[in-house]
């Protein structure tokens, strides 16, 4: 029963980190169109600059919760391995950063270069398009 719950707790976090790099991506994509259209409008494709701005902001912040995202998980591995006497409930993930999921590599993870990367090329594409 207490092996169960902890696995919750651990599970309730990786679900709001998973949540926060959602919301994050949102985000970015709201605000780059929003320059987009301000650029456009007046046309003047400085502004498209301007996106280069908060796009590393958002592409560090969303590496961080995918580190995190990554360390509950190798937590929640480690406390479905052991016995249930062991159970402690502790919350603390950092031992579980290994090397592989710290977050300068959780930033340049596959799916965010590609999802940010994408948005660096097209905020290109936009200021050319717009000059």
């Amino acid at each position: 029963m207490n092996k169960i719950k902890h696995l919750e707790f651990i599970q309730d976090v990786i679900t709001r980190m998973n949540t926060n790099s959602f919301m994050i991506k949102g985000w970015a994509i709201t605000l780059i169109s929003a320059i987009f259209a301000l650029a456009a409008k007046d046309a003047n494709h400085l502004y498209a600059l301007v996106a280069y701005i908060p796009l590393p902001m958002f592409w560090l912040l969303d590496g961080f919760f995918l580190s995190q995202e990554k360390q509950y998980r190798g937590l929640y591995d480690h406390v479905r391995n052991i016995t249930e006497e062991k159970i402690d409930f502790s919350m603390d993930a950092s031992s579980f950063d290994n090397g592989t999921n710290d977050w300068l590599s959780s930033t340049f993870s596959k799916t965010l270069f590609v999802f940010y990367g994408f948005l660096f090329v097209v905020t290109l594409v936009v200021m050319f398009l717009i000059k």
